[in-house]
């Protein structure tokens, strides 16, 4: 049987868990229909103020629209945060849609089609170049439509971020300019027409190591300033990434935030000294969101199979892949999942959980205590504000899509 310590961030009210203040069952009942995401204002709300009060003020904080792109949730967030990144057209529109100023959003990302580089020059965002190619296609398109492209430049540095879950920086990599490269891709800038505006070093993701984050942090900003030596134009903005993680297995501790907050502020001084009109961004997705929100799915079946439980639910892969373990575990392991309707429940049982698909990969529990459950009965899956419903199938074996909302 496999115990989980997780302590969730929701109240729990008569033994129900509440989101945003609202019990489970009549939330449900309100959204119409299981499955459903569900993410709280409040938690969000908290989150982003805890950051900017162990952040300080000299750092700007961005959203990064990719960890949850619902419409109403990035609408919430945009006037709490100092910028938005984005990584495709359609992200572009939302961040626009969102009311964000242009020149306070960025689009990242290896392969940027010429029809995304025009929407984002004539938007006048902030372009991550991501390579010398990408380089030249906007300069191109600039000159075509009679515009300076605003431009940082992505830099793959010749380190990564430790123990991250996702290593997006050092060695050979599609994300960025090798280091190396891009003293002579510096110099190249003014005579094609590009507007300058700093660097982008994003090495790693999903991080709870205080300090792996502040020693890639660190070397970052050593790393900008010696390119700098070569840039046409100062730098006037040094995104260093984010890589905050949070826990989502047993035995993972959450991210010592203040101890992030610290080892930046050591760091800062060295910015203002060689870079002094650089603005220092911190760009967050799932550290913003990831713990603010649940997958609900309701119980259709109580299935006894040579000894073992399984509650057959109407969620699955199709909505939440991550917590399947498809989405980049090696070993698969359980997210923290409960029956939101008996939090603690009078009777506990092991059960596995898992959706209505035709497949052996949709499962979302795996041998868990939990309150035993019967039909009609909501299980919750937790950590679920981050990478859940657009990182996921939802057109596999052709079910209805789930919905979302912001309480």
């Amino acid at each position: 049987m496999m115990r989980h310590a997780f302590i969730p961030a929701f109240a729990v009210v008569d033994d129900c868990l509440c989101v945003g203040g609202v019990a489970l069952p009549r939330l449900a009942t309100r959204v119409g229909a299981t499955p459903f995401y569900a993410y709280d204002r409040a938690l969000i709300r908290t989150r982003i103020a805890s950051l900017r009060e162990v952040l300080g003020p000299r750092v700007h904080l961005h959203y990064a629209v990719k960890a949850n792109p619902m419409p109403a949730l990035v609408d919430f967030i945009a006037p709490q945060v100092d910028g938005l990144d984005v990584a495709s057209g359609g992200e572009l529109k939302l961040a626009l849609d969102a009311g964000m100023a242009p020149e306070r959003i960025s689009f990242a990302g290896p392969g940027k089609s010429e029809r995304e580089i025009a929407q984002a020059i004539a938007a006048g965002i902030v372009l991550n170049l991501e390579s010398e190619t990408q380089a030249e296609r906007a300069a191109a398109i600039g000159q075509r439509l009679g515009l300076h492209a605003m431009v940082a430049l992505r830099i793959n540095p010749d380190f990564e971020l430790k123990s991250s879950g996702m290593k997006m920086g050092g060695g050979p990599k599609q994300f960025g300019i090798d280091a190396e490269r891009v003293p002579a891709l510096l110099r190249r800038l003014e005579p094609m027409g590009l507007d300058f505006r700093g660097f982008h070093i994003f090495s790693g993701s999903q991080n709870l190591r205080a300090e792996a984050i502040v020693e890639a942090q660190h070397k970052s900003i050593a790393l900008a300033c010696r390119l700098s030596a070569d840039a046409p134009s100062p730098v006037r903005i040094l995104n260093i990434g984010g890589g905050f993680g949070i826990p989502y297995f047993p035995g993972e501790e959450p991210l010592a935030l203040e101890r992030v907050g610290a080892g930046l502020a050591q760091a800062l001084p060295q910015v203002a000294a060689a870079l002094p009109e650089a603005a220092v961004v911190i760009e967050l997705g799932r550290y913003i969101v990831g713990e603010a929100g649940i997958y609900v799915c309701r119980v259709l079946e109580r299935k006894l199979s040579r000894d073992q439980v399984f509650l057959i639910t109407d969620g699955g892969l199709h909505h939440h892949l991550s917590a399947s373990g498809n989405f980049g575990q090696v070993i698969r392991k359980n997210y923290p999942v409960a029956v939101g309707n008996k939090m603690r429940g009078a009777t506990r049982e092991s059960a596995t959980v898992v959706g209505p698909l035709c497949t052996p990969l949709d499962l979302l529990a795996d041998r868990m205590e939990l309150a035993r459950a019967e039909p009609g009965d909501l299980i919750v899956v937790f950590q679920s504000g981050a990478y859940g419903l657009s990182a996921s199938p939802t057109a596999f074996l052709s079910h209805p899509p789930p919905l979302e909302v912001l309480v």
